[in-house]
């Protein structure tokens, strides 16, 4: 006797733990089962002893009462359940029912996406406002506020479509299509100067109001190396860092370049790059040439010196709260950048090829929360541009840049945002010929974020130019813009 308990106890004793036979092991082939017996049904006893006896004899008679004694506690057990779940019936009905509405859900999801490797993202935004001049120029005044100074209405939307082949790389398309007239339209950059332009807006460059592609690269992760090419890349998609974190919603493009537009930069075009992090610290390389499709190598190509390129290498270094960057960038005439009229005409000079070696230095700071203390972003330029053919006296060679962004989360209401960013545009310091230089420019934005919903918000918001023509502000006059728009976004 001893494997499970008789209907009279004789010389039994009752266990609780299987640990309490001193004659059996884990390793016994029905050490299992006898645990189980013990611990969750209790009906298993022993010998005085302390042993289970696990191979004695024992008759039918004795093997039918034991067996008994156990069904007895299971039956016990099953009629404690029944009572759980007649008291809980209500409720396990509820959830069965939400169990089948989320496979029912499910299902139809899985049955009507256009992809399994593929997640559509998308935004779609509208832009109404308009520009007010000002200033002692008055024909520049006049002539200003009759060509750009109405009231507008434009759109820019943007699709998103991320694919991944093993779950660790991607393959990202982007189309996008707008509305924001390059040469008509002050918040496209038209006029009076680009850094009119918004960051929002987009334009294709034949002026045709169609979607297009706007970004096409493939990126693979490989160990603490990440790979990333490209037939339409930015320098901004191969960067391991972004040593800032204003915007979150902001107003003119020349301010989300981290004080320095022609290091940062928009060039867009054939390029690659390659990243490495470890520790906070990350090491980014990349090359683009805007003009990578044309194969006429005094037009286009990669790697002549009329591939409107950009290289670019950038240190980082990244904590929670802070981090900061020192990038360096070769950019060649054609590439995208920002500036003053004066540099920017001469960076795209047609006299021949320059090239401009351009230096950044910039930081970020945000609060472990949001509340009255602001994240704070900063950023520096300073850039020297050489010329491949001599060039007139008063040719821009040094120019410099900066720019600072605050930004309120949760401003006033939770999701809600707040900000302001101020700055100069890359200016003329320095021109051959040691002719004087007086191309200074103040830029400003304010712009308040109303989260309506997670998809939907609502941003209006102001900027203020002084002197954004530079020193092709006629001398001794002053000349300023004023722009007022309602942005409203729609993430999807």
């Amino acid at each position: 006797m001893g494997l499970f308990q008789p209907l009279s106890v004789g010389a039994m004793e009752q266990v609780t733990t299987i640990t309490q036979f001193s004659d059996v092991k884990p390793t016994d082939w029905a050490y299992q089962a006898l645990s189980s017996l013990v611990e969750r049904y209790g009906c298993v006893a022993g010998y005085p002893q302390g042993s289970f006896g696990g191979n004695r004899e024992i008759s039918r008679f004795e093997a039918a009462a034991l067996l008994n004694a156990c069904l007895d506690r299971v039956s016990e057990t099953t009629d404690e359940l029944r009572r759980l779940l007649k008291e809980f019936e209500n409720e396990l009905a509820s959830l069965r029912g939400r169990s089948d509405g989320l496979s029912k859900r499910i299902g139809t999801q899985e049955a009507q996406q256009f992809s399994a490797t593929t997640k559509l993202s998308g935004s779609a935004t509208f832009v109404i406002g308009g520009s007010a001049f000002s200033g002692t120029a008055s024909a520049l005044v006049d002539q200003a506020q009759a060509v750009f100074g109405a009231t507008t209405f434009n759109y820019d939307l943007q699709l998103n479509f991320d694919t991944s082949f093993n779950g660790r790389d991607l393959l990202r398309t982007t189309l996008r299509g707008g509305n924001f007239d390059v040469i008509a339209n002050s918040f496209g950059g038209g006029g009076p100067s680009s850094l009119s332009q918004l960051e929002v807006a987009f334009q294709q460059e034949d002026g045709s109001d169609i979607v297009g592609i706007d970004r096409l690269y493939y990126q693979l992760p490989l160990g603490e190396f990440t790979v990333t090419v490209g037939g339409r890349v930015g320098q901004d998609d191969m960067l391991a860092l972004w040593p800032s974190v204003y915007p979150d919603s902001t107003v003119l493009d020349a301010l989300t370049l981290n004080g320095a537009p022609l290091a940062y930069n928009k060039n867009l075009g054939a390029g690659a790059g390659l990243w490495w992090k470890t520790k906070g610290w990350s090491v980014s390389a990349s090359y683009v040439a805007a003009n990578a499709a044309n194969s006429a190598a005094t037009a286009g190509g990669i790697g002549t010196e009329a591939s409107a390129s950009s290289a670019t290498l950038q240190l980082g270094y990244q904590q929670e709260q802070w981090g900061a960057a020192f990038l360096y960038s070769a950019v060649q005439n054609g590439a995208a950048t920002y500036g003053t009229n004066a540099l920017m005409n001469a960076l795209n000079t047609n006299t021949g090829p320059n090239l401009t070696q351009a230096f950044a230095l910039s930081a970020y700071w945000q609060p472990a929360r949001a509340g009255w203390i602001p994240s704070i972003s900063a950023g520096w330029g300073l850039n020297s541009t050489s010329y491949s053919q001599p060039q007139p006296a008063g040719t821009p060679t040094l120019s410099q840049s900066w720019s600072v962004g605050l930004q309120w989360l949760d401003a006033f209401a939770t999701g809600n945002a707040a900000g302001m960013g101020f700055g100069q545009a890359p200016m003329v310091t320095a021109q051959s010929g040691n002719i004087p230089a007086n191309d200074s420019n103040w830029m400003w934005e304010w712009w308040y974020k109303f989260q309506i919903s997670d998809g939907i918000s609502i941003t209006p918001a102001l900027f203020y130019l002084v002197r954004p023509l530079g020193q092709d502000t006629p001398a001794g006059l002053s000349f300023n813009q004023l722009g007022v728009l309602v942005k409203t976004s729609f993430q999807f």
